[in-house]
């Protein structure tokens, strides 16, 4: 057995995961403020980030 953490994700979430992160490195990378995600986006999100704590053994947080 591997320590491999492996996630499922339905494309809605998956185009929400990456848009984050490109936004998230952008604008660290600018310097500039984060904007804040639609709801819906931030509820998939939030779930996927959930599942992923909980396969690292985090315990939840959000």
């Amino acid at each position: 057995m591997t320590d491999d953490v492996v996630l499922r994700l339905d494309r809605v979430s998956a185009e929400d995961l990456y848009e984050v992160l490109r936004l998230l490195s952008e604008h660290i990378a600018a310097g500039a403020p984060i904007p804040e995600l639609p709801a819906e986006a931030d509820e998939r999100l939030g779930r996927v980030f959930r599942f992923l704590g909980d396969s690292l053994g985090k315990g939840r947080v959000v």
